[in-house]
């Protein structure tokens, strides 16, 4: 998967260091695409992830074969 990212993201990535692309990637393909609220054109990622127990949420959008990635923090 090629991933571009937001400015937000960019931005927020310096804060959640422990959120890396591979654990986006994880929770991207083993979660039901699920359509955002707000944005219509967004899609929501939500899943566990399994060496932590933690739950991820990642906001994306996809533009032609790229993922952009919006925002990813966890839930819990």
């Amino acid at each position: 998967m090629v991933f571009i990212y937001s400015k937000h993201w960019s931005y927020k990535k310096r804060y959640r260091p422990d959120i890396t692309s591979d654990i986006i990637e994880y929770c991207i393909v083993n979660s039901d695409k699920i359509k955002d609220k707000k944005w219509l054109d967004a899609s929501n990622a939500i899943t566990r992830i399994p060496p932590s127990g933690r739950i991820l949420k990642v906001v994306y959008k996809i533009k032609g074969k790229d993922i952009k990635i919006l925002t990813a923090y966890w839930l819990d």
